[in-house]
């Protein structure tokens, strides 16, 4: 089966989010659990990496295509992720 690059998303947290909080966070667990969010919530046949590479396999290509990626990043609730992730 082959996988097709759809797109890259850009769901890693970045150091001014965290430093409006004023708090110390374990960065690499809150993208972790947005990684799995991500994963969770996309359409059956796409798989989103690490590196934030959006694969799809043959029969979810068109799916993925038009799959609304914004949206579903703007519904994380990061303030819910950043309290569990705190040091």
């Amino acid at each position: 089966m082959t996988h097709t690059e759809i797109t890259i998303l850009n769901y890693t947290v970045n150091a001014d989010v965290y430093a409006r909080y004023g708090a110390d966070f374990d960065a690499e667990a809150v993208n972790d659990e947005i990684l799995r969010i991500l994963n969770a919530e996309a359409p059956a046949g796409v798989t989103i990496e690490r590196n934030g590479k959006v694969l799809a396999e043959d029969s979810a290509i068109e799916t993925a295509r038009t799959f609304d990626w914004a949206s579903l990043l703007k519904r994380i609730d990061l303030d819910t992720i950043l309290a569990k992730h705190g040091r």
